[in-house]
This record gives structure tokens, sequence and C-alpha cells, in this order.
């Protein structure tokens, strides 16, 4: 309503952040990041009485969703390529990961953290000679561990 004070409490918006490697001294920028979502399952004891059902739910198994990496593609980004091309059959050089959603003043108020994480598919892009789009190519992460952190 007209005349009314503000809020000056707004949402984050979701555009502003950064990806920093533990062990690569390049800087990538990613255009989007998706699959920071963990989930824990559930274990549930049911009891049957005379008329009623009751359930007791317990936490179960933590479950850690691939994390997907969308990027322009940068032909000197040299450094990537190379930690990407030492994945081998049953092993992986492992690296740590911290994605950190960042405020209007460029300071971290979220911070998701992937423990020995590793490229798991990396994703082209088609080529078209009647397009002048940007080649966006997708790259996925498995890792072991999460640690989420806000402000």
């Amino acid at each position: 309503m007209a005349g009314e004070k503000q809020d000056s409490v707004w949402p984050q918006p979701k555009c502003y952040f950064r990806v920093k490697f533990e062990t690569l001294s390049e800087t990538f920028s990613f255009q989007e990041i998706s699959g920071l979502d963990p989930e824990v399952a559930y274990l549930e004891y049911r009891k049957s009485e005379s008329k009623s059902i009751s359930a007791f739910k317990l936490p179960g198994k933590s479950k850690l969703s691939n994390v997907t990496l969308r990027k322009g593609v940068f032909s000197d980004a040299k450094e990537f390529y190379n930690w990407f091309n030492s994945v081998k059959v049953g092993t992986a050089r492992r690296e740590n990961v911290i994605i950190e959603l960042l405020d209007e003043s460029g300071n971290p108020s979220m911070t998701w953290s992937l423990s020995n994480a590793w490229v798991s598919k990396a994703t082209g892009f088609d080529l078209n000679s009647n397009t002048e789009e940007v080649a966006i190519e997708t790259i996925e992460l498995v890792y072991e561990g999460l640690t989420i952190i806000t402000k």
C-alpha cells in the first residue's frame, strides 16, 4: 500500500557467485551451477494398532547429487583440461572445490565445500556454422563430502 515502509531485507540474488579449486591456479568463470541438493533418506518403522497406523521415521543414508557446472569454452584453460585428462580407470586426481554465493559487496553469504571432487563427465557442444552462439560446455563433478556454511 502507498505510504507503507518497505522492508530492508531482500532475498539473496543467485547470479553472483564464484568457484575456487584448491590446487588449480587458473580462475574459471561459470555461468551456471546445479546439483547442490543433498538428500537424506529415511527409515520408516510402522506400528499398527487396532484401528490406526503410526510411523516412526529415522534419518538414513545421505545421498549427494553430482554437481553440474556450465561455462563458455576458453582455449587457454589448459590446467582444467589437464585435470580432466588425468582421470584414468580406478584413479582420479581429487580436488577440493569451494562454491560461494556472494552478497552485493562480494563477500560470501553462503558456501558449499565439495571434498575430493573429480570430473566424471564433460559434455561438449555442437558445432554449427549457421549460428553465432557461444560454445558452452558442461562439466559434472562427483564428490565425497559436502559442507554448507551460511554467513
